[in-house]
C-alpha cells in the first residue's frame, strides 16, 4: 500500500473458501470483479478488482494456513498493537479463532471471533 493504514480503519476484505476459481468466477459474473492472480506458490488466491482497476479484496483457497479460516467475507481492521488487542479480546469474552501469524515483513494478523459470534480479523502493520 501506498498510503499508511490507520488505525481502527478496515485495510482490506477476503473471503476464504474450498474453491476459490469458481468463486471469484461467481462475483465476475455477478459483481462484474475481474481477477489478478496472487501466486501462494503451488496455486493462486485472486485479487479482486473492479471494471476499472481498483482492488475490491480478495478470495483465497481454503489451504495451507488459510485452512482455519472460517468462509465469511472477512474484514482486517487496522490495530496498533495486536498483542493488545487480542488480550483485550479475551478479556472482554472474545476469543482468538486463528492464533496470530506473519502478514508479510513485520506485519501480523490473527481471526477473532467476538462475544456475539461474528468473526473479524485484526491486522498489525508493525513498524
Amino acid at each position: 500500500m501506498t498510503t499508511p493504514l490507520k488505525v481502527g480503519s478496515i485495510g482490506w476484505t477476503d473471503l476464504t473458501v474450498p474453491d476459490a476459481v469458481a468463486v471469484s468466477d461467481f462475483y465476475g459474473k455477478v459483481a462484474g470483479w475481474t481477477t489478478e492472480p496472487l501466486s501462494m506458490g503451488d496455486y493462486d488466491d485472486y485479487v479482486m478488482k473492479t471494471p476499472g482497476g481498483d482492488t475490491v479484496g480478495g478470495i483465497c483457497h481454503k489451504r495451507n494456513q488459510n485452512s482455519a479460516q472460517p468462509s465469511v467475507w472477512m474484514m482486517y481492521i487496522t490495530v496498533a498493537n495486536l498483542d493488545a488487542s487480542l488480550a483485550a479480546c479475551t478479556a472482554n469474552g472474545g476469543r482468538i479463532v486463528v492464533e496470530p501469524r506473519s502478514g508479510g515483513g513485520t506485519a501480523r494478523y490473527a481471526v477473532i471471533e467476538d462475544p456475539a459470534g461474528a468473526s473479524v480479523a485484526l491486522f498489525d502493520p508493525g513498524a
